[in-house]
């Protein structure tokens, strides 16, 4: 076995009603806390409400930046770098889904390091960026114990991935309670997401012996949990799994990294807005089939992850079962499995597909595609 180094926040606080420690979590790195968060969502849900009433429990200022699109942009990130810095920001509490994580960690990084974001996807910055408390309401990104960020630059239509370990977040806070205002949708898609997750770094060539124990354990939490949650929002265990599913998947790709399903959804989402989760759920069955006679052996014990019967079945027979299962899960979840419902058209396959051929992640797929054969999962879904 060769080495490996692994990476995660120092501290996770997890558990129902856990929202309610993000204060005494806070007060530890200074008294200006600035949460960094979506327009509506949380404001709807009440988790904002929730946790400010924290940090001001603690005797900590609060700012507030409810601004963050989805897919933040260079220009969002940069406003509220640019706040935080005026306000004499301590901390950051990243709160919401994938893009508020990734605004707060872009932020994070200009508060002490000169410079637009968009210099940082090619170079690494100086210094280790301001503290991060990162604080889910989905269950998909595991942005809030990673390494990485995307910040989209709508001018160039391109999304910058930038990995740096200073933006893992110090602490992560993960409540199941703040995941019960998913809709059915977005529970369905960032489901799908954390299942992506696991599966491409459990087949990483990157991958090592911590990464495949966390991305198992993950691809059977969510094979388990998933339909349940999106059936009913309302089953705390299942939310609770889910969240956890999802954490462990988050463990396993932040240090094995991801493969061609994220190599192929990323220019669908810079290219013609499709949600990145929904990208991958359409795209994970296919790739996978794609996969599978480079890792058969690894495609049998997914099977067995999923639950699914395979004892007396060969490694070839049982592999295939798992691409079977992955496809029938997606369908449950009734997540659309068309391209051309977002506009997507043969025309353009040969551009999406050239960028996914350039993407670093592909590298790290067990079996390296040529553009024709990219060109070929793509026109699969069409």
């Amino acid at each position: 076995m060769s080495g490996f180094i692994f990476q995660i926040p120092p501290r996770i606080v997890f558990g129902p009603g856990y929202v309610q420690k993000v204060g005494e979590e806070a007060k530890r790195f200074g008294s200006t806390a600035m949460v960094v968060t979506g327009r509506t969502a949380t404001t709807r849900s009440g988790a904002l409400d929730a946790v400010v009433a924290s940090l001001e429990a603690a005797g900590l200022a609060v700012v507030k930046f409810a601004e963050v699109e989805s897919d933040p942009s260079v220009a969002i990130v940069e406003k509220g770098a640019a706040l935080a810095r005026e306000k004499g920001v301590d901390v950051l509490v990243a709160l919401g889904g994938g893009s508020p994580m990734d605004a707060a960690k872009g932020m994070a990084i200009l508060m002490t390091n000169e410079g637009s974001i968009a210099k940082y996807e090619k170079e690494q910055p100086a210094n280790a960026g301001a503290p991060i408390i990162a604080v889910p309401t989905t269950a998909g990104t595991a942005s809030e114990i990673t390494r990485f960020t995307v910040i989209t630059d709508p001018e160039a239509r391109i999304k910058m991935l930038i990995t740096f370990p200073g933006i893992i977040p110090r602490v992560a806070v993960l409540d199941p309670e703040l995941t019960v205002s998913m809709p059915p949708a977005i529970t369905a898609a960032t489901g799908m997401d954390a299942l992506t997750h696991a599966m491409e770094a459990y087949i990483s060539l990157r991958g090592n012996a911590l990464t495949a124990v966390q991305a198992l354990e993950a691809i059977e939490l969510i094979g388990d949990n998933l339909v349940r949650a999106v059936m009913n929002g309302a089953d705390m265990e299942a939310r609770q799994n889910m969240l956890l599913g999802q954490m462990l998947a988050g463990f396993a790709f932040s240090n094995a990294s991801v493969a061609l399903v994220h190599s192929m959804s990323r220019p669908l989402g810079a290219h013609f807005g499709i949600p990145h989760g929904t990208a991958n759920a359409m795209l994970l069955p296919p790739v996978m089939a794609f996969n599978r006679p480079a890792c058969t052996d690894k495609m049998a014990r997914v099977a067995m992850a999923l639950g699914e019967p395979v004892e007396g079945l060969s490694l070839r027979e049982a592999s295939l079962v798992a691409v079977e299962a992955l496809d029938a899960l997606f369908m449950e979840t009734g997540l659309p499995r068309r391209l051309s419902k977002f506009g997507v058209t043969e025309s353009s396959i040969p551009a999406l597909a050239k960028d996914a051929l350039a993407s670093g992640s592909t590298a790290n797929n067990p079996r390296v595609p040529t553009q024709d054969e990219i060109e070929g999962i793509y026109a699969s879904i069409l």
